[in-house]
């Protein structure tokens, strides 16, 4: 099958090299180089997990450093009858980077090439580039990136592309997907295609398809300019739902903060034991808000219009001093993931989003699941975009994991009950795919179902994420 998608690109002279695909890994070694694809099973190893779940151990594992090297990869597999798995800095939170059966693992972390072209505000990144370096390049140019998940200064923007991540400024600043002009990508069957947002948007498509579609090799990612002014602001709540109050009061009152961010009584807790730095320990909630623009009195009066909100909600105002007192703030809510993973042997990760006026309902019947349950919840997250993160801590030596999965369930069907959604940005990966059966109708399932056998009608594309399996499209 031939895609039609736009431009083709051409990955390799007209007279190719190799005419045929490599017949063994070994060829496929010798074309490549031995440092580029590893055979040992000491190496191999190292590439069956992401950031939460275990896999099966990949038959080879290959590390590119162009597209021509992909193509050359997935030409092989497709001769072999091997399904491909991309990687990115694995750490992701649904499984998505996990090989399921005997398979390629395809690891971007040397396709590292990045250009910023400050004059048409853009960067051109290859998959493997860390997401901090590209608003680090745009920087001196008065320029930035804004999408930041918390994995920033790891996470690669392949893996923020596979996933569609935002991060604390999505809420006034968008996410990952907002950012995209163009992309790269090798098809199943080794094509190149570039795609652009004209017509069908085809990029919007490929973003967030974690792998499922094709590989991306490069993207166009869209520059803004640094806002000149921020102010930041913490409020801390008595109860959880008081803060989820707050949020919705400070957007009816025209409020648009960049950054608007939710930690429960467990995470402050957690981030203080890990950090010493002095958070309340024992508030059940805390928002962590900024607001930022050119005007200095603009800046200022958002502020004031969260400050009042929260207040009224019964939340304690302390406004940072100055710069310090805010990124010393800030480096508590990036240091969410490490510090509750230090409380338990476990955790599991939930990556919920509702609408904004279920917010109160929402967190409050969280965090009464977790007693009903009996293990030990935190809640987190992007609340001002309505996106929520509850992870369950558990010791497996104590409780059954059965246990937890039900209870993680459970949260799920919140968020469903509710208007929502299974992911806001983590992905469905391995780790939600059961759960798309009670997210999405049948015909829903079809259509995307569809859509996969159009672009990968061998399913030989990270197999076995994001769509539920059943016997119709088992192959």
């Amino acid at each position: 099958m031939t895609l039609n998608l736009g431009k083709r690109l051409a990955p390799r002279p007209r007279r190719l090299p190799y005419p045929e695909p490599a017949r063994t890994p070994e060829e496929l070694q010798a074309r490549l180089g031995r440092e580029k694809v590893l055979l040992e099973l000491a190496q191999r190893r190292n590439y069956s997990y992401d950031g939460i779940a275990m896999g099966a151990t990949p038959a080879l594992v290959v590390l590119p450093e162009s597209t021509a090297e992909v193509v050359e990869v997935v030409r092989f597999a497709r001769q072999r009858g091997l399904s491909v798995v991309p990687r990115g800095a694995a750490s992701g939170l649904s499984g998505g980077a996990v090989p399921l059966e005997e398979s390629i693992v395809v690891s971007f972390t040397r396709m590292t090439g990045l250009q910023i072209d400050p004059r048409a505000r853009r960067a051109v990144a290859q998959p493997g580039v860390v997401t901090a370096r590209i608003a680090e390049q745009a920087r001196p140019y008065g320029l930035t990136y804004p999408p930041d998940p918390a994995s920033f200064r790891t996470s690669t923007i392949g893996g923020n592309l596979a996933e569609n991540a935002g991060g604390p400024l999505c809420f006034k600043w968008g996410v990952t997907g907002d950012y995209v002009e163009a992309l790269e990508f090798v098809d199943f069957s080794g094509e190149v295609h570039r795609l652009e947002r004209k017509a069908y948007d085809l990029v919007g498509l490929m973003v967030g398809s974690e792998g499922t579609l094709g590989l991306i090799t490069g993207a166009t990612l869209r520059l803004v300019p640094l806002p000149r002014h921020t102010r930041t602001l913490m409020a801390v709540f008595d109860e959880v739902g008081q803060a989820a109050e707050a949020v919705s009061a400070a957007i009816a009152a025209g409020a648009v903060p960049a950054k608007l961010e939710f930690m429960d009584r467990g995470c402050i807790r957690a981030v203080d034991s890990y950090l010493r730095l002095g958070l309340p320990r024992e508030a059940a909630a805390v928002l962590l808000v900024d607001t930022d623009g050119d005007d200095p009195l603009v800046v200022e009066e958002e502020l004031a219009w969260v400050a009042e909100a929260c207040e009224g909600r019964g939340g304690r105002v302390r406004v940072a001093r100055d710069a310090a007192e805010s990124e010393a703030l800030w480096r508590a809510r990036r240091a969410i993931s490490p510090a509750i993973a230090a409380l338990k042997p476990k955790r599991l990760n939930e990556d919920i989003a509702v609408p904004r006026s279920s917010l109160p309902e929402v967190v409050r019947a969280i965090e009464l699941l977790g007693q009903r349950y009996g293990l030990q919840v935190v809640q987190f997250g992007h609340i001002g975009d309505g996106n929520l993160h509850p992870n369950v801590l558990f010791d497996p030596r104590v409780d059954p994991e059965e246990k937890v999965w039900e209870l993680l369930h459970e949260i799920a069907r919140v968020a469903l009950q509710h208007g929502g959604v299974l992911s806001g940005e983590h992905g469905i990966g391995l780790m939600k795919r059961d759960f798309m059966g009670e997210a999405v109708d049948p015909e829903t399932l079809g259509a995307l179902w569809a859509v996969k056998a159009a672009f990968d009608p061998q399913n030989r594309l990270n197999p076995g994420k994001v769509l539920p399996e059943t016997n119709s499209q088992a192959r």
